[in-house]
């Protein structure tokens, strides 16, 4: 696809079935503007919509930002009014969180800020690179957190850290990040991507329904009952049970080799 804000790799870097999506813009720190967002959006059909890739990594373009946030200078004139009757921000987590069954990993690699964490936090999880920094200071522009800052943060690190963050506007590091579990692992700079690509192209390799099924199962776990959890657990086992995959999956197993995946 083309783009003016995006560079959409798909096989990116030889890697099968990984499709890289970088956020181009890079003199403004990457900012989050509503073309972004449309092109965002139109990436992540795409990759939906296409067979063949299977796992995708969202980073920033330069090394100062993944996302230093929302861009200021769209919003500034904007009324309540405008925001309210837009639902502004709904298309983020309806078109990106909802619609966007396969897996994804965001490669944080500086600043992720406001908008640009939020971003991040969508993502099935989050690798940093050291030189990442984490915040929601919304609060610092007579705001709060639009794209779920608020409610991911709090799922992520907890309500008092969470708080704290929010209410002071301040950056967390990315040890910081590790250790309160908001990032899987910090890596130099350098090193980044290429996990990030290393750990999507495991993902991909993977059965593809089964990939698709245990997202579904791990995100329920923030939406649901114990017990209600372990019921949807059981059934979409069942459900896997009856696949073409499963039946090369525990064939290869035991012939030791491994498996040759239809995705059905």
């Amino acid at each position: 696809m083309s783009s003016n804000t995006l560079i959409v790799e798909p096989n990116a870097q030889g890697n099968k079935g990984v499709t890289l999506i970088t956020l181009n813009r890079p003199k403004a720190l990457n900012a989050l503007n509503s073309e972004v967002l449309e092109e965002l959006i139109a990436a992540f059909a795409a990759f939906e919509a296409d067979p063949a890739q299977l796992c995708a990594v969202v980073t920033g373009s330069g090394e100062k930002a993944f996302a230093a946030g929302a861009d200021i200078k769209e919003m500034i004139e904007k009324q309540s009014a405008e925001f309210y009757l837009e639902d502004f921000f709904s298309n983020w987590t309806g078109e990106i969180v909802k619609k966007v069954r396969k897996p994804w990993i965001a490669a944080v690699n500086g600043f992720a800020l406001g908008g640009g964490c939020e971003l991040a936090m969508m993502a099935d999880f989050i690798i940093a690179s050291e030189h990442a920094r984490f915040g929601q200071p919304e609060i610092k522009l007579g705001v709060a957190p639009g794209m779920g800052g608020s409610q991911r943060l709090t799922r992520a690190i907890g309500k008092s850290k969470s708080m704290e963050m929010c209410l002071t506007g301040r950056m967390m590091d990315a040890n910081e990040a590790e250790r309160a579990n908001l990032v899987v692992r910090v890596l130099p700079q350098d090193e980044l991507l290429g996990d990030a690509l290393k750990t999507a192209a495991t993902i991909a390799a993977m059965p593809p329904m089964a990939a698709i099924a245990n997202k579904e199962m791990v995100n329920a776990a923030f939406e649901t009952t114990l017990d209600q959890g372990l019921i949807m657990e059981r059934r979409i086992f069942q459900i896997l049970a009856a696949s073409e995959d499963k039946q090369e999956g525990m064939a290869a197993f035991v012939e030791k080799r491994g498996g040759q995946w239809k995705g059905r």
